[in-house]
């Protein structure tokens, strides 16, 4: 289906066949085409929406989306989509709301509803507490496998999830029982013989890329959030631990080139906010790369003497910035994936030096033979293969160690990505170059 004859169809008033349409298609595929669509289609288009899969689109589309809908639906509408929502996905929508949306929504839904939405609004951002759902199936374990099964038919449409089911014991977590042990097992089971207690789980103030973790290592599908007394309040479900993962990931990948992270996409950040999230990093790089720019001004006698030295410096320093990024970039990911930690520093520098002795030698003598052939200058090529080989290990023992130390000082590991370390490794590049190149020239 093209955006282009969807329009057409909404053009003609053809609501039939766009109904036909939106029946076969998938929620996540229908909040795509909807966001191609103009207000006023939009708000035709949503209404057209099968009852049953309109929250699950609402829940996938853009704020922005979602405020104009929210803003425009009649009382009627806003409660049928709300009931409808899972509490953790009104969360969501709520924080991105302005005051006015979020006060209509929370007049709309009933008591206890509000009061679980406003539990979830005051757990801290990037918790556990903050991406959990309170709607989860609770079992008892003295019941049958036939009791279990006539509870989670009765509860289980308004449940984010059935196929993992909790057994509470007064509100405390005491076992956990799938779909497939329920399914497999005779009726007359009790609850309490079949249930796993080796239960891995979460404190509602976990960070959540920890939570989120614990789903990449195990496979789970949904993981228990329980309160400072040991008391479950909710669970985290495999698709919000994704949401956590892609925006983890996508904060990192911002940080690492030097941008102030947006919890906004590229279109619906204006030009404005994006040259302020950039603004400041390229400020900070700018005054810091004068430092290099007067460590060159002290040598220039040496450019005099020998202005060989100068066509040199761009590649050292590049060289030497690639380098850091390389072991940065490593770092970085070890310590997302909680394969690497400040304890290993030791470990991880002797490992960054040895390879930077094999890759320093390497280019050395390849920069060494290169520029004996082409200026038939002995000194020169030592000059340079020796910078060469200090500068890699410089860079490497750099660019592993300042993510390290900035997970340690609780700070972004991203944060000392390319940019940064570049502009360190690049002074430093420019200090070994000039010391070496002064002392073998003066030598002679």
């Amino acid at each position: 289906m093209t955006i282009t004859i969807f329009k057409d169809l909404l053009l003609k008033k053809d609501y039939k066949t766009i109904q036909n349409i939106l029946n076969v298609m998938n929620a996540v595929d229908i909040a795509l085409l909807l966001s191609e669509l103009e207000d006023k289609e939009l708000a035709i288009a949503f209404r057209l929406i099968p009852k049953d899969e309109a929250s699950d689109v609402f829940s996938n589309m853009s704020s922005t989306m979602q405020a104009y809908l929210v803003e425009i639906f009649t009382e009627k509408e806003l409660k049928e989509l709300l009931d409808n929502l899972y509490m953790d996905d009104t969360v969501d929508m709520l924080g991105e709301f302005p005051a006015n949306l979020v006060t209509r929504i929370l007049d709309t839904v009933d008591s206890s509803k509000r009061d679980d939405i406003n539990l979830l609004l005051n757990y801290p951002d990037d918790s556990a507490g903050s991406i959990m759902t309170t709607e989860y199936v609770a079992l008892k374990k003295d019941m049958t496998v036939r009791d279990a099964m006539r509870h989670i038919k009765e509860v289980g449409i308004h449940k984010e999830t059935i196929y993992t089911c909790y057994v509470l014991e007064r509100r405390k977590l005491i076992g956990i029982v799938t779909a497939k042990d329920l399914m497999t097992m005779d009726d007359d089971t009790k609850i309490g013989d079949i249930m796993e207690t080796e239960i891995i789980s979460v404190h509602t103030h976990t960070d959540q890329e920890e939570a989120a973790r614990l789903f990449s290592k195990y496979d789970f599908l949904a993981l228990p959030v329980l309160d400072a007394d040991g008391l479950m309040v909710g669970i985290i479900t495999v698709d919000d631990a994704i949401d956590v993962v892609v925006d983890e990931a996508t904060e990192d990948m911002t940080v690492m080139a030097a941008v102030t992270p947006s919890e906004k996409s590229y279109f619906d950040t204006s030009v404005f906010a994006h040259a302020k999230n950039r603004f400041v990093w390229l400020l900070v790089l700018m005054f810091s790369a004068t430092i290099t720019g007067t460590i060159i001004t002290r040598y220039e006698n040496a450019f005099a003497a020998v202005p060989l030295l100068v066509s040199f410096i761009p590649m050292l320093m590049d060289t030497g910035g690639n380098c850091g990024s390389q072991s940065s970039t490593l770092i970085i990911r070890g310590l997302a994936l909680d394969e690497i930690k400040f304890k290993d520093i030791f470990r991880v520098i002797f490992k960054e030096f040895r390879i930077a002795l094999l890759v320093g030698i390497g280019l050395a003598i390849a920069n060494g033979i290169r520029i004996f052939i082409m200026y038939k200058d002995l000194k020169m090529a030592i000059v340079i293969a020796l910078s060469l080989s200090l500068i890699v290990i410089i860079a490497k023992i750099i660019g592993c160690t300042l993510p390290l130390f900035a997970k340690k000082l609780h700070m972004d590991p991203a944060i000392m990505a390319s940019p940064l370390i570049t502009t360190v490794v690049d002074t430093c590049s420019i200090m070994i170059y000039f010391s070496i190149a002064t002392r073998v020239f003066t030598l002679s």
